[in-house]
Order: structure tokens, then C-alpha cells, then sequence
């Protein structure tokens, strides 16, 4: 089986996750990934390390095309989904978000950031248990249509989706909230409190 995933265009992270998809969807064969820029090679290439996997690369102009194969390591898989499965059960980790950017400087770079990292999460398994907005990030929930749609298909795999009230009060969004609920700091505290792991953005 051969499959090609033509990711040239795409901004981070669409190459890895659409390279991630085809690899989780085969046994064996070869997937061939091909990207225009060093840095979508560099993070392919992250992936398939990640993964166990065989990879080969051709350049031609500008294009990579990276060639990976992957084989039947059944105990290899039959470990990992057993160590996925315990994850999806055990795992407890709260995404605190405190800004509808992702780092500081450039506010529309940090928008993009802030985008991918949310789509990231609806694609990548496990899922957090909890994703808490306060500040500015409940635009997140209210406003942005890249990050709502996206956080919809994490609501619908059983994350919770918390925004404060005070916040959605405060910069009068209270009324567009489209996805998730309306949440108060008793219940944040007690999340970010009882969670096993907490990521803060």
C-alpha cells in the first residue's frame, strides 16, 4: 500500500497530523509526505521517530518528499494501544488558557499559534479532561469561529469546555458563548486542584 499526503501550502501543524492520520489508518506500507519548507520536514520527520518508523528523503527543487514506511510491529501496537487505553481512563489533565493569543509580540502571529494549538488538540488523542478560558480566551469560545468549531468536536469526545463568567461579564460576551458552558472560580480552582497535570497557555 502506498499513499501520498501532499501537505505543501499547509501551515504547522497539518502536515504532521494529516501524515499521523494515514499512518494510524495502515498496518503496513509506505506513506509518502511531501512539503515545500524545512521546518514542515523537520516536524514530519519528529513524527515518524515518534512512531517507530522507517523514513527516506528526496528533494526535488523546493519539495521534500519524505518517504516513510511503516511495518507490522503487532506487539510494538499491541503495547502502545494498551498504553493509550490506560491514558484515555487514567488521564486527568486541565488546559488552562488565559489569552485569545498564544505567546507574546505579534498578536496576529499569536492568533494563528493560538488556532493550531487548538485544532492540534481536537486531533491528537488523549484528550485533556478539561480546557478552563478566562480573560481575553473566552473570544475563544464566543467569537472565533476556527477555535468554536474545533472545541465543538472536543465537547462532543466528552471534554469539558469551561468559561469564566466573570470574563464573559466583563468584556459583555456573555450572550455568544457557542460552545461549552459558563463556569465560576470555585469550579476552575477545584479543577486546576484535583487535576494530575495542568498545561497553562
Amino acid at each position: 500500500m502506498r499513499i501520498e499526503v501532499d501537505a505543501r501550502g499547509l501551515n504547522c501543524p497539518l502536515p504532521v497530523i494529516k501524515t499521523k492520520k494515514e499512518l494510524e489508518n495502515i498496518n503496513d506500507g509506505i506513506v509518502v509526505t511531501i512539503v515545500d519548507n524545512e521546518i514542515a520536514k523537520e516536524n514530519v520527520l519528529k513524527l515518524v521517530n515518534s512512531m517507530k518508523c522507517e523514513s527516506k528523503i528526496n528533494q526535488e527543487e523546493n519539495n521534500y518528499y519524505i518517504e516513510i514506511t511503516k511495518g507490522e510491529f503487532e506487539e510494538l501496537e499491541s503495547m502502545q494501544e494498551e498504553i493509550t487505553q490506560k491514558q484515555e481512563v487514567d488521564d486527568n489533565t486541565v488546559v488552562f488558557i488565559s489569552s485569545n493569543v498564544m505567546g507574546r509580540g505579534s498578536d496576529e502571529l499569536g492568533e494563528i499559534l493560538i488556532n493550531g494549538f487548538i485544532y492540534t488538540l481536537s486531533q491528537t488523542t488523549p484528550y485533556p479532561k478539561s480546557i478552563i478560558f478566562v480573560n481575553s480566551a473566552v473570544k475563544l469560545t464566543t467569537e472565533n469561529e476556527n477555535t468554536i468549531d474545533n472545541l465543538k468536536l472536543l465537547e462532543e469526545e466528552g471534554v469539558e469546555i469551561l468559561s469564566c463568567g466573570t470574563c464573559l461579564d466583563y468584556l459583555n460576551l456573555k450572550n455568544m458563548l457557542k460552545v461549552g458552558q459558563t463556569s465560576n472560580m470555585y469550579d476552575i480552582v477545584e479543577r486546576l486542584r484535583n487535576s494530575s497535570n495542568t498545561i497553562s497557555i
